[in-house]
């Protein structure tokens, strides 16, 4: 093993080594007695934006369905007359713009940028949106993705928005670290398959929340089971659920199942998601209806 990754491994444990530190906790995620008060690195949404509550939708890896969930979030609370806007933080595997069938640049001006919205007027901003082709590859390093999610949220008009969705790419690196230090996130949702809730990978999603000081609002069991169209009976295709094992241990009460779905994928190929009524996430959706 090298002496450098021996060096952050021992730091990691540690959580920073003082001798070395630079104070900049802007850029850490050590949990020391040094760190400053996260509300000192937030930054402002733009001066038009005028955001309720913001809503961080996060997975363990990628593939278990979280920009779904995001979109089916949106849309049942648009459909309770909720104003609602999504931020897709993905920025080198976006695909909200074409979950919602939604193509062309978003137009901006000297004011700032202004989300497209889609045709229930859910307001989506997405880098795919500001691509010359929506095929072109984002080839950027951490900090400048980073930097670029940061101007979603402030040079951004989402204007008067009861609920902003943040759907953050999988993992814990630079930008859920980057959103749950500069943005006001009000609590996050963990999308998961019945595997991952086997395993420890949930768990790196829960801690790094509560290492940022964020509430853990929802778990939501993606691809739980498959409902046979012609018995009607439930079939674990991906192992027994582990749903309320695994939100007992993170003292959650807030869980939801959601099944495999063909018709979610139909519906994205005919650009009519927002048709659909699946009844999906009702705990998840009651308990943000209750937080404004």
């Amino acid at each position: 093993m090298s002496s450098h990754l021996l060096l952050y491994i021992d730091i990691f444990r540690r959580g920073t080594s003082m001798a070395n530190c630079d104070h900049d906790c802007g850029k850490c995620a050590a949990n020391c007695k040094e760190r400053q008060d996260l509300s000192s690195f937030k930054k402002a949404p733009h001066k038009n934006s005028h955001i309720k509550k913001v809503i961080g939708v996060v997975s363990g890896k990628g593939g278990v369905g979280k920009s779904m969930v995001t979109a089916l979030l949106a849309i049942a609370l648009r459909k309770k007359g909720k104003k609602v806007a999504i931020l897709d933080a993905d920025i080198t595997g976006p695909s909200i713009p074409r979950t919602f069938g939604l193509h062309g640049r978003a137009p901006m001006d000297d004011n700032g940028v202004y989300p497209l919205e889609t045709r229930t007027g859910i307001k989506v901003m997405s880098i795919n949106l500001l691509l010359n082709k929506e095929t072109d590859p984002v080839v950027w390093r951490g900090p400048v993705i980073a930097g670029a999610v940061q101007q979603f949220w402030t040079d951004v008009i989402y204007g008067e928005t009861d609920y902003l969705f943040v759907d953050l790419p999988p993992g814990t690196g630079d930008v859920p670290l980057t959103v749950f230090q500069s943005l006001p996130v009000d609590g996050i949702i963990v999308v998961a398959s019945p595997q991952e809730l086997v395993g420890m990978i949930v768990e790196k999603a829960c801690n790094m929340a509560k290492m940022m000081q964020i509430p853990v609002l929802s778990l939501i069991e993606n691809f739980s089971y498959f409902k046979c169209p012609d018995c009607g009976g439930e079939h674990a295709l991906f192992g027994q659920s582990r749903l309320d094992e695994t939100a007992r241990l993170h003292g959650l009460t807030c869980q939801d199942k959601m099944p495999v779905d063909p018709k979610l994928a139909e519906a994205v190929d005919a650009g009519n998601l927002e048709d659909l009524d699946t009844g999906y996430l009702p705990q998840t959706v009651e308990l943000l209806q209750k937080m404004l």
